[in-house]
């Protein structure tokens, strides 16, 4: 087993064993154990009570977080003709057709997003087994397929987080940084919350919302009273 650092038990100290948080009483414990040089991410991890195997439990969409994520996007857009300036406008960090298929098929991947319009998508197809396994596929069920490029754009911009269950039924997302102030996460922190409870497929069963944490890039996890699933 590793050895776990000074700063790390330092850290688990501010938690009490067995005991549920308030979502606000969270917040506050996991900003404390984010003591790294860097500026830490804060992630919600949340075990839901869905069997992902089937499609009809499955649960994957995005929402844009009231104070965004802290980190800036580059953002690759497909698109030509007249769209092609809206999406400058709208502040794409790469534009592009043809010439960024060749580019993504010879191993270029310096962006974070990609977006593109419905005529592009025979073009981006191309790319569905470079650009799938590494969750950077346009996808219209995400708003990343849409002639309103500039309104996707923007949404990514202004902090446009997408979620996925895993393999067991966990979702794993950012909601800010530990810069970030207290009630900035709490708001991200509900957003998603509200996000994910409102996302229940119909065919899970049980209980919907197992567990919930909060955590630093390099901290512990902080238990989260689970409520409203």
């Amino acid at each position: 087993m590793a050895k776990l650092s000074k700063k790390y038990r330092a850290a688990m100290e501010l938690i009490e064993a067995d005991k549920f948080y308030a979502p606000e009483e969270a917040v506050a414990i996991v900003k404390k154990t984010a003591t790294a040089k860097f500026d830490e991410t804060i992630e919600l991890h949340v075990r839901l009570g869905v069997d992902p195997k089937y499609a009809d439990q499955q649960v994957r969409g995005a929402v844009v977080l009231p104070h965004g994520t802290g980190k800036t996007k580059r953002i690759l857009a497909f698109v030509k003709g007249e769209k092609v300036k809206e999406a400058q406008d709208a502040g794409a960090d790469i534009i592009g057709d043809d010439d960024v298929v060749a580019k993504i098929q010879g191993g270029w991947f310096d962006f974070d997003v990609a977006v593109a319009t419905p005529d592009m998508m025979c073009v981006v197809g191309r790319l569905g087994k470079l650009l799938g396994p590494r969750g950077l596929m346009p996808n219209p069920k995400l708003g990343t397929v849409t002639p309103d490029i500039a309104k996707a754009i923007g949404e990514q911009k202004a902090g446009k987080v997408e979620y996925r269950t895993d393999k067991a039924g966990n979702v794993h997302c950012p909601i800010g940084k530990a810069s970030f102030e207290e009630d900035k996460l709490k708001e991200n922190y509900q957003m998603l919350m509200d996000t994910l409870i409102k996302a229940k497929p119909a065919a899970a069963k049980g209980q919907y919302v197992k567990s919930v944490t909060l955590a630093a890039t390099m901290g512990p996890g902080v238990p989260v009273v689970v409520t409203g699933a």
